[in-house]
């Protein structure tokens, strides 16, 4: 009997022209960078508060990087952080690192002292390019001597303003926005750090799609998190079978860079998708400045907009889009990503726009997209779509974790690419659980239907997806559980209208105690990032049990939800 997994089905469902598979070339990322450089120098590469930096001064400006790097006795393989939201140093820091021969660590810049000093610890960098509002937090873990940081270089929001934007922040934001700092002994700003480089020779160093490029750290069970390592080969391949989805020219199509680089969509469908193709990406700082969101759409008028479904509902539901105010009918294909995307928000932004979003699906471990609806084919409801080039799915049964599932029933997911993680940084039992013979296992709950469209019914792992940031309860268990009142906690996801999910503890706390659920939420935002802390906190004088000890983490879901219905 032959698998109907095998016999991909999918590629029936392929837009016109799209192939099964592409290759991938034996090149580094930055050789995208490079070859934008070399064929469009004068294009637009980025486009930041009005700035515009061009594939040459990006190409240079990234060589500086390297070079300066070198000089300060970085080596191949060495690890550096990045810890600043989208801006031009950011692209200029990670493709100097690569040419480096280093490997990059994107660092979301909403992280605690604790979440920061883990991902510094376990990467073991020693280097760390930071914006200044984030210095003080930086160095503050640095003095815990739990790290191995000793090279610190440290960049402005505003030093790739254009001039005028410059001295207005300088005279009306800079201090009260926490970016003016004072430099410690050793430290160097990111503009000496670029002309000391600029006068220092290329580094000496061969890079090939088989070193490592990265390591983007995602959450687990645990509550830890893990390292996935990315070769420049798997970032590659992502970026060609991106390319083969959505219809582009080279050197011509304008990218809306709204979605952080911290996060590995970002950082693929945006930053590297654009280079890839020569193409100028707008970089939006903050993607809930609206204004400025809003207004570098009608003003740059880019052509592809991947985000997550908060971000499209958000233009959805702005007055002075349904007002007419802005024009944003430039937008052609918006794959969406990070959590589900609503019927009725795909509906109404496809209107305003005039262009195509459709829902996929990936994993930071797989670098990013694994799935897309087609941008010209059909969409169907509530699925993540169909496998693109050069990636294989299956379902297979939970509880083995080998035998095929028929058409329409559900398993776990599995998938096999080019672009799939080597493995997890220096966590070989948790790699050998993700990775079993060339397949990562996803721990996403789905089906396939007769068609090879894919849909994600459940998620093995409890993971909470709110505002398209992953969030995984046992973390945010563990940090609870250290509160002097609590007792005992269950978390989970519960459903929110504008985050899609919202983080929700349940909380037997210390008989007679007077803290309030309040007084719990103030607390945890001290402990975990914006994102994580629970908005919402209920007390219980026992949570409900399996016969066998084990939180029935479904049932509290279920009896909010009756909650919620009797309120409405």
């Amino acid at each position: 009997m032959s698998s109907p997994y095998a016999e991909k089905p999918w590629l029936k469902r392929y837009d016109e022209g799209i192939p099964e598979a592409v290759d991938v070339p034996d090149y580094p990322l930055h050789h995208f960078l490079e070859e934008a450089a070399r064929n469009y120098p004068d294009n637009t590469a980025v486009i930041f508060k009005g700035r515009r930096i061009s594939y040459r001064q990006l190409n240079a400006y990234t060589d500086a990087v390297a070079a300066g790097l070198a000089a300060n006795g970085f080596k191949k393989g060495d690890r550096a952080v990045i810890y600043m939201p989208n801006t031009p140093q950011f692209i200029i820091s990670y493709f100097g690192i690569l040419k480096a021969g280093g490997i990059a660590i994107a660092t979301n810049p909403l992280y605690t002292e604790r979440e920061l000093e883990h991902q510094l610890s376990d990467c073991g960098a020693e280097t760390v390019f930071v914006m200044s509002r984030f210095y003080p937090q930086l160095k503050t873990v640095q003095s815990k001597r739990h790290t191995q940081v000793k090279r610190v270089i440290v960049t402005n929001v505003k030093e790739y303003f254009p001039a005028h934007l410059n001295i207005l922040f300088t005279l009306l934001k800079e201090k009260k926005e926490g970016d003016r700092v004072q430099l410690e002994s050793g430290d160097m700003w990111f503009q000496d750090f670029l002309a000391q480089g600029s006068r220092a020779p290329k580094p000496n160093v061969t890079v090939t799609g088989d070193d490592i490029a990265l390591l983007q750290y995602t959450g687990g069970t645990t509550g830890l998190a893990k390292g996935a390592v990315g070769l420049h080969r798997s970032l590659v391949s992502n970026a060609l079978s991106l390319q083969t989805w959505i219809d582009w020219e080279p050197g011509k199509e304008g990218f809306l860079a709204a979605i952080p680089f911290f996060h590995v969509y970002g950082m693929i469908t945006a930053m590297v998708f654009s280079i890839s193709v020569a193409g100028q990406q707008i970089v939006i700082v903050n993607p809930r400045d609206q204004k400025d969101l809003l207004s570098s759409i009608n003003k740059y008028q880019p052509a592809i907009f991947p985000g997550v479904p908060a971000l499209y509902n958000a233009i959805n539901r702005n007055p002075d889009v349904a007002a007419g105010k802005y024009n944003i009918r430039s937008i052609r294909a918006c794959i969406s990503g990070s959590a589900p995307l609503l019927l009725e928000t795909k509906r109404r932004f496809e209107e305003l726009t005039g262009g195509t979003l459709v829902e996929g699906f990936g994993m930071t471990e797989t670098f990013v997209a694994t799935h897309a609806n087609p941008i010209k084919g059909e969409n169907r409801e509530g699925s993540i779509g169909l496998p693109i080039p050069n990636v294989e799915c299956r379902i297979l049964d939970v509880d083995d974790g080998v035998t095929e599932m028929p058409v329409g029933e559900e398993g776990e997911m599995v998938i096999k690419s080019p672009s799939v993680m080597q493995g997890y940084w220096k966590k070989d039992a948790e790699t050998k659980n993700s990775l079993r013979d060339g397949w990562l296992y996803s721990g996403d709950i789905g089906k396939m239907d007769e068609d090879g469209y894919f849909y994600i019914t459940d998620r093995k792992k409890d993971m909470i997806i709110a505002g398209g940031y992953n969030i995984y309860p046992r973390e945010v268990e563990e940090v609870l559980m250290t509160h002097p009142a609590v007792v005992e906690v269950s978390v989970a996801g519960v459903k929110d209208a504008y985050r899609g999910e919202t983080v929700k503890a349940w909380v037997v706390k210390k008989e007679g105690d007077a803290t309030t659920e309040e007084e719990i939420i103030e607390w945890s935002k001290g402990q975990l990032a914006k994102y994580k802390y629970p908005r919402l906190v209920e007390f219980r004088d026992e949570l409900p049990k399996t016969t066998v000890g084990k939180v029935l983490k479904r049932e509290l879901r279920k009896q909010h939800e009756e909650a919620q219905k009797k309120e409405a």
